[in-house]
């Protein structure tokens, strides 16, 4: 009788023992299944937000398209700027709207909406869906993205593309440094409508790649006035007293640029020496994923003729 009951009762552990395998399996994967369905908790600068643990119908109001798009999470809204930016190409069939265009927002029914903490109508938009905005500035430009991947439930795939980002940023660096020498120093102006600007290192235009990963010299007179802002407004008259020995160029090819025929613009040194590159302005604006890979391969090939 003993030897009948004891293999009964260890199948019955058996039996037990797989079926609460089975079951914690199916919980497990119902909870899973529930968090992409459903909505997490995202720690904003503003307190936390319900956000869609799965969103699918993201609308940015500024900045932040090229951060959406990067990490294959779908846009139906975005802002003038983004839309107008050559390197964006998947957003051709995507709306522009703009943070006053409330009833287009409400027709695109987005699940999420992002934007910089300086968009207007936020109490309204937070009615049309989960609403988070960024104030500029406030993090780096890298740690930014690995927020917005936070926001999007893709903080593992965020956070792998900056660390890949950063050494492949600092090879390039070290190589150009190689090249041009340590003490070499590079300015970065851009002309937009009839007014210059030269770039401190946090103001797109490739001043993050160039002055915090790759660590080229920065010219005194531009630490002067440009790192505080992130920008400075100058004459042409004065450019020469702003470039370094380098000079990056990020210009607006469909406006007035006869600047670049007077004697004034040839006669600075970087120009003079052929040490002028000139990138597309609306290529070059912003410091998303997107972006910063286009900008690494214009140094890359600029300053290595890679």
């Amino acid at each position: 009788m003993k030897k009948i009951l004891i293999p009964f009762i260890l199948l019955l552990v058996l039996t037990i023992s797989a079926c609460g395998n089975e079951s914690a399996e199916k919980e497990k994967s119902s909870a899973s299944k529930k968090e992409k369905s459903g909505t997490i908790t995202y720690q904003s600068e503003n307190g936390p937000v319900e956000v869609p643990a799965d969103p699918q119908r993201v609308l940015v109001l500024s900045s932040f398209a090229g951060n959406v798009m990067a990490l294959d999470v779908n846009l139906v809204g975005v802002d003038s700027w983004s839309k107008m930016n050559p390197n964006f190409k998947e957003l051709k069939d995507v709306e522009e709207v703009t943070d006053e265009y409330l009833e287009k927002i409400i027709e695109l029914n987005p699940d999420l909406i992002i934007g910089l903490s300086t968009i207007k109508n936020v109490d309204k938009l937070k009615e049309i869906a989960p609403t988070v905005t960024y104030t500029y500035g406030k993090v780096d430009y890298l740690t930014q993205h690995v927020e917005i991947g936070k926001l999007l439930n893709r903080e593992k795939e965020a956070q792998a593309w900056v660390d890949d980002f950063k050494e492949r940023a600092k090879t390039t660096g070290d190589e150009i440094k190689a090249k041009i020498g340590e003490d070499a120093t590079v300015s970065v102006f851009e002309k937009f409508d009839k007014q210059f600007y030269v770039y401190g290192d946090n103001w797109g235009r490739g001043t993050e790649i160039l002055y915090q990963e790759m660590k080229l010299g920065m010219p005194e007179k531009v630490k002067e006035v440009a790192l505080k802002d992130g920008y400075f407004a100058l004459s042409l008259e004065v450019l020469k007293d702003y470039a370094g020995d380098y000079v990056i160029l990020s210009n607006n090819k469909d406006q007035d640029n006869s600047f670049q025929q007077t004697d004034t613009f040839k006669n600075i040194p970087a120009v003079k020496n052929n040490k002028l590159y000139e990138a597309d302005a609306k290529k070059f604006y912003f410091n998303d994923p997107i972006t910063l890979d286009y900008q690494l391969d214009f140094f890359s090939k600029s300053f290595l003729g890679k």
